[in-house]
């Protein structure tokens, strides 16, 4: 089988399924034992803070390593609300953040009475920076904003957002998930607070992510009594996750350049072919577009349909985020552009890996034009 559907998961490499493997046999210890078992784990994971830290060109002490991409999310929003508290409980997002933290603010609106700023975006995904610097208030303490969308792509310009944050005492987080690995991340560079990233999403291990926390916020843990990462979160350290985690980091940072530039050329190949054909079809576009990720919708065929069919010919893609699609409603980041909710039940996604060729996109094109044609 074809697969298509990178953005939302991909395979484990065999370096870092290597490095998960000798770790779990060699470093079993807990790295809070005070044995030279556990004390040998303790080092792995601090070597793999260091370099985790390098590639983002963080301090290590600002590392924190979690569970995944969601318990990334909410736990750096909900340390940097506490951190930030006696300004205000007024927050600043988007409607177009992962449903992790989409659901999470609107569970502090309903239930712990935080007012919480929806901007608007333009029709190309960005957000509104007049809109931004209107909306920030005295009583402002914290602004989440993806650095790039799981469903269109869209890069937004941390670096001006932050900007303007920071001249406000604001803090700021930004989900990376998506373009750790596939763009540089450079924590001074895009002058952010917080950041949450995922293993499974660059060839790692499952169930492993990490978040950077600036270190000069001075911050109170959520978990009394806990010892684990500093007490930022509970539980036992995930040690050969870490490694195989920061050496499938590592892997893919290498090669940065390189493949952007040629997952790029393929998204460019198969837009030009879809416009060369005349599909009835709108390939969704940014002024800043992660190269990996293929938005597009349809004229008149559903996401679901379309999906069914390719995967009657061997091709795995997605109606949009893997982590939203049980309760079956349109994509909200589609609806943000400004389409209805009939067009955004339209949506597709086709994603593109470091194992995708441009046969592949070939056939993917002609389940478009069969799909396109059987109305």
């Amino acid at each position: 089988m074809i697969y298509l559907d990178y953005a939302a998961t991909t395979p484990i490499s065999d370096n870092a399924l290597h490095v998960f493997n000798e770790v779990s046999k060699n470093y079993y210890g807990n790295p809070n034992s005070l044995h030279d078992i556990g004390t040998s784990s303790k080092a792995v994971l601090e070597h793999c803070r260091e370099e985790l830290a390098k590639l983002v060109d963080a301090p290590s002490n600002g590392i924190y390593f979690t569970s995944g991409g969601t318990e990334s999310n909410i736990l750096a929003v909900k340390t940097l609300l506490r951190a930030n508290k006696r300004k205000g409980k007024h927050i600043i997002t988007t409607a177009m953040e992962h449903s992790s933290l989409y659901n999470f603010f609107k569970q502090l609106e309903y239930e712990q009475g935080y007012s919480v700023s929806y901007l608007a975006i333009d029709k190309f995904g960005q957000v509104a920076i007049d809109q931004l610097k209107e909306i920030i208030s005295n009583d402002t303490i914290l602004a989440s904003i993806q650095h790039a969308n799981s469903e269109l792509g869209t890069i937004q310009q941390l670096e001006d957002i932050g900007e303007i944050l920071h001249h406000n005492g604001v803090f700021f987080h930004s989900d990376c998930v998506q373009t750790f690995g596939k763009i540089p991340v450079n924590i001074n560079q895009l002058k952010i607070d917080s950041l949450s990233i995922s293993s499974h999403k660059i060839y790692g291990p499952k169930g492993v992510g990490a978040v950077y926390l600036n270190p000069s916020i001075s911050w109170s843990s959520d978990f009394n009594n806990s010892n684990q990462e500093k007490g930022f979160r509970a539980g036992t350290v995930n040690v050969a996750g870490i490694a195989g985690f920061v050496t499938a980091a590592q892997d893919i940072c290498k090669n940065i350049e390189f493949e952007q530039k040629r997952l790029s050329n393929l998204r460019e190949y198969f837009i030009s072919k879809i416009n060369d054909l005349e599909f009835k079809m709108e390939i969704i576009n940014s002024k800043s577009q992660l190269p990996n990720i293929i938005g597009i919708l349809l004229n008149r065929t559903q996401g679901d349909y379309a999906m069914l069919e390719f995967n009657r010919a061997g091709i795995a893609i997605s109606t949009g985020s893997a982590c939203s699609l049980g309760d079956q409603q349109p994509s909200r980041s589609v609806m943000e552009l400004g389409k209805s909710e009939a067009e955004a039940k339209r949506f597709i996604r086709i994603s593109l890996g470091k194992s995708t060729s441009q046969g592949d996109i070939d056939k993917a094109i002609d389940i478009c034009k069969k799909v396109s044609n059987n109305l």
